[in-house]
């Protein structure tokens, strides 16, 4: 008895293999290993600038508050650019050194922070950064879908989990440079950021280079695997049809903006409802990071399990819709109790803006993939990975312009429109997927 249980345990682990096991085996073995931890130790350094970034500029450069509000909507205008720019690249040169390269740019950019103080020099210098850090960002999930193959979902929920756990440990690093205070506090920060460049760089090097240039394993049946397999995989796809025409594919990316804004609304929207409308403690602020943080690194890869193949992918939209509905009804109600209550409220709806960001990230980008044509999913990824760039700088505005601005109302309007927009979004994918499915089939009858 005691040997059959050891049995059936042995075969629950195989079947649903946990965090720790799938970080040690990922898909793509030994390149997406060391992937992922160039991914943590990127976004360790990330954690630590993004942390200390307006502090420095307040109060080591002298900045105002104008002026750093247009140094951080510049960068995030320039960050658009660096999807479509890497997946440009990517279709006529190797992801690998391309990714390298962006490492590398970063690093330049952020050592030049520390001797640039003139405003109109960090412009160009900051737009740099976050151009590079797209561009990364994009280069790195290219990278896993040719390494991962049909188990890119699940590659998507490890870097996931490992760049969430990275964010958390930059910020507590940053932590005791901001308790420091000093100048000289704040150049180490910035050297530890470079120095994260610096390591993910040397560790991509340390990979081989993704077979398939210009293209992109999708899930496809046994059959059309082996033909996909056996069809020339290094072929350019400088050829192939441009995403800039492609009205339907525009369509998906335009829909997919609202799809991101999950983000602004945790990272933005529920602390400036706290401190503005509520009478929740402001020490429940940094709550909200750490439940994000704890739910995304232990759910992510469940979540991604429960989703197989982009027809579920584009359930999860509309999932995502209901999710984000239900999180700013919460947010609505937050402001008719006391502390007590408006705690309650403000940490459930915090919940739910993560249970919206597990949604969309095996929605987004399995869509993303999957309603490109095969021949051009570079330069499609690059197009569609402009939806979170753009979502980051014009999310913010739209909850702090308009949203908030109309109060409890605003929220619900914000909800219902993304809840209208998802079921759109779904129904449109769908329709796509359909048609790229008979597509190979008409063009088939003939012969």
């Amino acid at each position: 008895m005691r040997r059959g249980g050891e049995i059936r345990k042995a075969r629950r682990e195989d079947r649903d293999p946990g965090l720790v096991a799938q970080l040690r085996r990922p898909p793509g073995g030994r390149d997406a290993r060391i992937m992922l931890l160039a991914q943590l130790l990127d976004r360790a350094g990330t954690g630590v600038w993004a942390a200390a970034c307006v502090l420095y500029f307040t109060f080591v450069i002298g900045l105002d508050a104008g002026q750093v509000g247009i140094l951080l909507g510049a960068s995030g205008v320039a960050g658009i650019a660096g999807s479509p720019l890497a997946g440009h690249l990517a279709d006529r040169f190797p992801v690998r050194s391309l990714l390298i390269g962006a490492h590398l740019l970063r690093l330049v950019a952020l050592c030049l922070l520390l001797v640039v103080t003139d405003f109109a020099l960090l412009l160009p210098v900051v737009a740099v950064t976050h151009l590079g850090d797209r561009a990364a960002k994009t280069l790195e999930m290219l990278f896993a879908t040719r390494v991962a193959g049909d188990r890119r979902a699940t590659y998507q929920a490890l870097s996931r989990s490992s760049a969430n756990a990275g964010y958390a440990l930059g910020a507590g690093l940053a932590a005791i440079g901001l308790a420091v205070g000093t100048r000289g506090a704040y150049h180490v920060l910035i050297l530890a950021d470079a120095l994260s460049f610096l390591v993910a760089a040397a560790l991509v090097w340390r990979t081989r280079e993704p077979r398939g240039r210009g293209l992109v394993t999708a899930p496809t049946a046994d059959a059309d695997a082996d033909a996909d397999a056996a069809a020339p995989q290094a072929a350019p796809a400088a050829g192939g049809p441009s995403p800039w025409r492609d009205r339907g594919y525009l369509r998906f990316v335009l829909l997919d903006i609202p799809m991101h804004l999950d983000d602004s609304i945790l990272a933005i929207g529920i602390p400036l409802w706290l401190v503005s409308r509520t009478t929740a403690p402001h020490e429940l602020v940094p709550a909200f990071l750490v439940v994000n943080t704890v739910l995304v690194v232990v759910l992510q890869l469940r979540v991604s399990a429960k989703v197989r193949g982009p027809r579920q992918a584009a359930g999860a939209v509309a999932l995502y819709g209901l999710t984000t509905l239900l999180c700013c009804a919460l947010l609505a109600a937050a402001t008719g109790g006391g502390a007590w209550a408006a705690s309650a409220a403000l940490l459930a709806a915090a919940v739910l803006a993560t249970a919206a960001e597990l949604m969309r990230s095996v929605s987004s980008w399995e869509l993303a993939v999957t309603l490109a044509p095969r021949q051009a999913r570079a330069s499609y990824l690059g197009v569609a990975g402009m939806a979170q760039s753009v979502q980051k700088s014009a999310g913010p505005l739209l909850l702090t312009g308009a949203v908030m601005a109309a109060g409890p109302a605003g929220w619900i309007a914000l909800g219902a429109a993304v809840a209208g927009l998802s079921l759109v979004q779904r129904r449109a994918s769908l329709r796509r997927l359909d048609a790229l499915a008979g597509a190979p089939a008409a063009a088939a009858a003939p012969a």
